[in-house]
């Protein structure tokens, strides 16, 4: 080889090596994007001053443990907006590697193939343990028995009660085991005509439906195999009757949301982000602030248990990610690491999903530091006793759809009292055609 070649290749060969080096110290000094979907406000459509508190503070300390790694995100983007945006992402190929999923787009979501399956993720990793959640919040995140969302915050529905009502007709508020007896004998004392007006002017319930007391009578409302639903069982037939019992006692006045306003209300189902919002200042002023509440469980029925239901933001990985791990590693921050649930408590109106963290003293003294000091807190260990055995709406793509339709007719059928067991079965019919079409 003549030395002129010899030269050419050495030339050749240190040229390669040059670029090779400065393309890996390229891709050392580049920063790896996390895209994070999230919406602006509150999942519970209550006020939230400081929806991105947590998200920030959970970024901070991510990128301060990971060397080159960016997390980005769209501010201003309302919960009412959210769906589409995140829709139009999905179709421009440009899915976030780890979004917020609202609770009526988990299936759909889903069944589309959008969100990594987790199961892997979750199996190797030796510093996870899927036990350390509520229950119904990890159900929750799943699809077809198949995990492809984590919790992060939950909700789950109570009993509010009217303390003063109760107090001035002189019976005592419910203890957490009561039942649907128990209720309808209150209801049936507090009914009245306060004015004597000859117009009833006092009520037992507000906004109490068939769907809480379905759920409180152990009821399986969706075959969730064959996607139908069951509105001819005994439970259901208990739970609908049970309701116009409630309905029949305010002899056809319709109760609004003023008779409950003023005070002339005994019980009305209500979210934990309600209780959280509305005990505590400022917002406390808007709202019952002429009389005193407080809330406890949802009463049982005949084959049930005092059970509600949990309602649960979920947060998943893009199928399309090309960051798997640290995705996976950002993911867990936010709805794995105690530290940043229990800013939950601090920051949001929900619940942490970790039962260590939502049953803490640390969780109770929180609740309690904007309340009065004549307030009680809502207890820890009620509020995790709703949690831990609340139920989860089932993994049927229509669902939403097919209780609002389910709820419209019952009530129907309750008004115009038609036999409800016939009239069910019925609806059931109308229904299972609607959900198979």
């Amino acid at each position: 080889m003549n030395k002129k070649r010899y030269r050419i290749i050495l030339i050749i060969v240190s040229a390669v090596l040059i670029l090779s080096a400065a393309v890996t110290v390229a891709k050392r000094d580049k920063a790896a994007v996390l895209e994070f979907g999230v919406f602006a406000g509150s999942n519970w459509d209550v006020a939230n001053a400081n929806s991105y508190v947590i998200i920030d503070k959970a970024i901070e300390r991510f990128e301060a443990e990971h060397d080159n790694v960016k997390i980005h995100y769209y501010s201003g983007i309302l919960k009412e907006d959210y769906s589409e945006w995140f829709s139009q992402q999905v179709l421009l190929g440009r899915t976030p590697d780890i979004f917020m999923i609202l609770s009526n787009d988990m299936n759909q979501l889903a069944s589309l193939g959008v969100m990594k399956d987790l199961s892997e993720l979750i199996n190797r990793d030796s510093n996870f343990d899927k036990e350390a959640y509520y229950p119904a919040a990890l159900l929750s995140g799943e699809y077809n028995g198949i995990q492809y969302a984590l919790p992060y915050e939950t909700v789950p529905t109570l009993m509010f009660v009217n303390k003063s009502l109760l107090q001035k007709e002189g019976i005592a508020v419910p203890d957490i085991d009561w039942t649907w007896q128990d209720l309808y004998n209150i209801s049936e004392k507090v009914t009245k005509d306060i004015d004597g007006d000859g117009i009833l002017d006092e009520f037992g319930t507000y906004n109490y439906d068939w769907l809480d007391a379905a759920h409180t009578n152990g009821t399986l409302l969706f075959d969730e195999n064959d996607m139908e639903i069951n509105l001819s069982n005994n439970k259901v037939i208990q739970a609908v009757k049970f309701t116009k019992q409630l309905y029949d006692l305010n002899q056809g006045r319709k109760v609004t949301q003023e008779d409950f306003d003023s005070g002339n209300v005994a019980f009305m189902p209500l979210p934990f982000s309600d209780y959280r919002t509305y005990k505590t200042y400022p917002y406390k002023i808007k709202k019952y602030l002429k009389f005193k509440w407080d809330c406890i469980t949802l009463p049982a029925g005949e084959n049930g248990g005092n059970i509600s239901e949990v309602n649960t933001l979920l947060m998943g990985i893009s199928d399309k990610t090309e960051n798997e791990i640290l995705a996976w590693e950002f993911l867990k921050l936010l709805t794995y690491d105690k530290d940043i649930q229990m800013d939950i408590f601090r920051f949001s109106q929900g619940a942490s999903v970790l039962k260590e963290v939502t049953g803490s003293k640390e969780a109770e003294v929180i609740l309690q530091e904007y309340m009065e000091e004549s307030e009680k807190v809502i207890d820890n260990e009620l509020l995790s006793r709703v949690i831990e055995q609340g139920t989860v709406a089932p993994q049927i793509l229509k669902y939403k759809e097919a209780i609002a339709l389910a709820t419209s007719e019952i009530q129907g059928i309750i008004e115009n009292n038609k036999n409800i067991d016939s009239a069910l079965k019925i609806l059931q019919r109308k229904i299972n055609q609607y959900l198979k079409q």
